[in-house]
């Protein structure tokens, strides 16, 4: 079947409500509609791997003119730096993964490739990929989608993922060395529209798959379209990438977590840019991935045979011999080309390192310390008691009681008990008049590496804090207001007897959704901790210059992008001892 791409009306809003998408609709060319130009629709009856490849050559290569809003180009340069910075913080604290995947790269040399953070030597580009995204994902601490947009029928699946992947997209300016920052940022937005919009439409965790899968197909479509792939090649690839590589949620099962869970996402994109890498050299992957019946995509949620009451079941799935036919995919699928509705606008950032569903009791401690004299005089000693009610999945995750006795990073950062209690204490040893304000609050209370090492983890007053935590489902109530927001609050009970409540927390800041916090302020002061960590502050200063205004950058400054001396890192002993 030809490739269906429109353009996204209102008008038809009613049409992808009621899911009645008929073929005599659409044409093998992108109609336009006046009213509302701002996005293309792939239909569940369309080839949706050839159309995010036209798609995604279409955006990166000026299809649509200059119709993207400043602030979406602000929003992707402060994720990607922000991202930058997370990873070479990891590198200088000599955390496991990133610094094996780096000294693997290195012994992959390639004069036509890219170059992993703190190099200016080329490697193979799947290989510096894999490096710098371990890199950048090992805090937990850069931008999260919770893949939750009702404002388009049928995106609101609620899968979530993070900002893992912008590696791919340097890599790409680095290999064609054509490529300049700002095409290079266009590229980073189509990376985040493809893959957080598929969050919307397909949760991948309801079967026990893990995120990075999304972000895999995002990032063959984009490495693709930045190295003049045709979107037949792209199609090909992102079929090798789902059909030959699906990371299954194993990697984050039990309750001290390995290497494996942190590199997941860099790990399945290097095998998209290694299978978009064969697809250009005349590999021929399965074509039309998603209405391929034995995908994970119609396998786990047949469109033939069964019923939506019971798709999702897995006896069914698996007995459902009638749905092997032909069929449509599960899901139209909306992607953004103009304006401001992109899907890296609805992403959050994380203002220090925590589990992204512990934003809402970490913005209730903050509450509680403002204008609470009485909680930080008290001290550690005198808090008696803290309960924190939250939704599910929080609740039954992070909030597990068996999560009390973290005994690795990776754990602990996993445990809403040890997040909270490393905050509060730390407010305890603030001057409270270094908290006169949220802005002020987040900055000086802003959770650090230091805050999930050996020392830490051990630390008598944390774990004793720990004991005092205590968790309670919100129900239905709070259930029903997640992934719109995180709803939490927090009751703090001190020996006196007095209790200080958070009140109900939805948006905290970092939030996509709220609009109180100074973002651009508390990022910087993110930047200069985990920036500070690695680099000395007269480098870091130019280093951190580049990352802001990527925009501005020549294609020959992309080949720097990365580069510092990584040889004067400062020194750390392995934060995980």
């Amino acid at each position: 079947q030809s490739l269906s791409c429109i353009t996204f009306a209102p008008a038809i809003m009613r049409v992808l409500a009621r899911h009645a998408f008929r073929r005599s609709n659409w044409t093998a060319s992108v109609r336009a509609f006046s009213a509302y130009p701002h996005a293309v629709v792939l239909p569940k009856d369309s080839n949706q791997a050839l159309g995010i490849g036209q798609y995604a050559i279409d955006f990166i290569n000026g299809k649509y003119g200059e119709t993207v809003d400043d602030k979406v180009w602000e929003r992707i340069e402060m994720f990607h730096t922000d991202s930058v910075m997370c990873g070479v913080s990891a590198l200088a604290m000599k955390t496991n993964a990133p610094t094996v995947l780096r000294n693997e790269a290195l012994t992959y040399k390639d004069s036509n490739g890219a170059t992993v953070f703190g190099s200016g030597e080329k490697v193979s580009p799947e290989k510096a990929v894999v490096a710098n995204a371990s890199a950048v994902r090992e805090w937990d601490s850069n931008g999260t989608v919770f893949g939750y947009n009702p404002s388009i029928p049928g995106h609101t699946a609620g899968e979530f993922g993070h900002n893992d992947f912008y590696p791919v997209v340097v890599a790409a300016a680095q290999v064609t060395g054509s490529i300049d920052g700002k095409k290079a940022l266009r590229a980073m937005i189509a990376s985040d529209e493809i893959r957080g919009r598929l969050a919307e439409v397909f949760s991948l965790k309801s079967y026990k798959i893990d995120h990075v899968v999304h972000g895999a197909i995002a990032s063959a479509a984009v490495y693709g379209a930045l190295l003049g792939a045709t979107p037949e090649q792209i199609e090909s690839a992102i079929g090798m990438a789902v059909a030959h590589y699906i990371p299954f949620r194993a990697i984050r099962a039990g309750r001290d977590l390995s290497d494996s869970k942190g590199s997941s996402a860099a790990i399945s994109t290097e095998a998209a840019v290694l299978s978009m890498r064969r697809a250009m050299a005349g590999f021929a992957g399965p074509k039309d991935i998603f209405r391929n019946p034995e995908s994970i995509f119609r396998f786990f949620e047949p469109t033939t045979g069964g019923t939506s009451s019971n798709k999702d079941i897995i006896d069914i799935t698996l007995g459902n011999k009638q749905r092997w036919g032909p069929g449509d995919a599960p899901f139209n699928l909306v992607l953004s080309h103009s304006g401001s509705d992109f899907a890296v606008m609805g992403m959050h950032f994380k203002l220090g390192l925590y589990e992204h569903q512990s934003a809402g009791a970490l913005q209730g401690v903050v509450n509680a310390v403002l204008g609470n004299p009485d909680l930080l005089a008290a001290g550690p000693s005198g808090v008696s008691g803290i309960e924190i009610t939250a939704y599910e999945p929080a609740y039954g995750i992070i909030g597990d009681p068996a999560k009390k006795n973290p005994q690795t990073r990776q754990s602990a950062d996993h445990s809403m008990a040890f997040i909270v209690s490393r905050m509060l204490l730390k407010a305890f040893k603030t001057d409270a008049a270094t908290l006169s304000d949220n802005n002020a609050a987040w900055k000086a209370l802003m959770l650090s590496p230091y805050d999930y090492g050996h020392e830490a983890l051990w630390d008598k007053d944390t774990r004793e804090m720990m004991q005092r935590i205590s968790f309670k489902h919100g129900g239905p109530e709070y259930d029903a207001k997640y992934p719109d927001g995180i709803p939490t609050s927090m009751d703090i009970t001190l020996s006196s007897g007095k209790t200080i409540s958070s009140g109900l927390v939805m948006y905290p800041s970092g939030h996509a959704r709220d609009t109180a916090a100074d973002l651009k302020g508390i990022l910087h002061h993110k930047a200069e901790l985990l920036g500070g960590i690695a680099i000395e502050k007269d480098e870091l200063s130019g280093f951190h210059s580049r990352l802001v205004n990527m925009i501005d950058a020549s294609a020959a400054d992309m080949q720097q992008i990365y580069t510092f001396d990584y040889n004067k890192l400062v020194s750390h002993p392995p934060i995980d001892g």
